[in-house]
């Protein structure tokens, strides 16, 4: 276990010991709040309050937990659910359009080079009719070796609590691992397919457009009709789960994206890795997406995904999270 914890490590763009990022930017009158809470005098009882607030909070989370694990309630809250991405109030979006030249002209540098394999931390929601949705978070990492096998590396962390422990589902059960406890190992041998999401995606909008309609083909009972949007960006993450795109790739992608219907600029974001990115959303029936988009580059960054209706068979609320990736190289 420890190589594994160690190539997550240096792949890793959030130490340990660097800032712990939240789910969004503070605002000004909180950043002044803050610093008045960190720095003004006495510190002794300010420090007392700190600590009891902290352990108040392991308690809460415990106590959570516990609950969960032990008694099988089904009115517990849902556990470490993560707060959707809150756009910048006072930031200016920037359209598609714009982006999608942004991203041609960074696309004339021709590095980094497409890749396939990819680097992704994820939470996704486990929901069931009998037990509370709790918030898996986990960091996969696939290496493509030069026989065209692969090795695939799932490991249970939440970057947001570095050290703490993390919940999983392993075996149907939910229960406590430790940070960096590794889920699974896994070699796969060569595949023959040459089929998207295997085969290398085109730098055409129009024939990227193609390939991602027969990725996503499999899981379409229509086969006759073109991508919605909604379908356009689950297939977007289909690719980015087996291919770090270059900057051709990302030019494309993006051109592709500006002409999708309904996918509307918003603002900036802070994602769950600290990156500041531009987002742009499309609302569905039962779902919101959120893409998070390099404001530089026009590189996709992350992809979360919302549900706009309660749904009370499995105790979801409108508004909380149902799935959320973000992607490394």
């Amino acid at each position: 276990m420890a190589d594994e914890l160690e190539l997550l490590r240096r792949a890793n763009p959030v130490p340990v010991d660097g800032p712990h990022y939240g789910d969004g930017p503070l605002d000004h009158h909180a950043e002044r709040h803050l610093n008045r809470l960190l720095h003004e005098r006495p510190p002794a009882p300010r420090r007392r309050a700190r600590l009891a607030w902290g352990l108040a909070a392991t308690a809460v989370v415990a106590t959570l937990v516990s609950a969960l694990l032990l008694t099988g309630q089904t009115t517990a809250p849902a556990v470490a659910t993560p707060r959707p991405l809150i756009v910048q109030t006072d930031s200016r979006p920037v359209s598609l359009e714009r982006l999608a030249e942004r991203a041609e002209q960074a696309s004339s540098a021709g590095s980094p080079a497409l890749r396939k394999g990819t680097h992704v931390q994820s939470w996704s929601l486990a929901m069931s009719d009998q037990d509370p949705p709790v918030t898996l978070p986990q960091e996969t990492i696939v290496r493509w070796n030069d026989d065209d096998s692969h090795t695939e590396i799932v490991v249970a962390t939440d970057p947001r609590h570095p050290g703490r422990p993390v919940l999983t589902d392993e075996g149907g059960e939910p229960r406590l691992v430790d940070d960096g406890h590794v889920l699974s190992r896994r070699t796969y041998p060569r595949s023959w397919s040459d089929a998207p999401p295997e085969s290398p995606p085109p730098h055409d909008a129009a024939a990227l457009h193609d390939y991602l309609e027969e990725a996503e083909r499999a899981f379409l009972s229509d086969h006759s009709r073109p991508l919605s949007t909604a379908e356009l960006l689950d297939a977007t993450k289909t690719l980015l789960d087996h291919w770090t795109l270059g900057p051709r790739e990302s030019a494309a992608l993006a051109r592709l994206l500006a002409d999708a219907e309904g996918l509307r600029p918003v603002g900036q974001v802070t994602d769950r890795l600290g990156r500041r990115g531009q987002a742009y959303v499309y609302k569905g029936d039962d779902s919101r997406r959120m893409l998070i988009m390099d404001p530089a580059n026009g590189a996709v960054l992350g992809l979360e995904v919302t549900f706009t209706r309660d749904d009370p068979r499995f105790g979801v609320k409108a508004g909380e999270v149902m799935t959320y990736s973000a992607w490394m190289r």
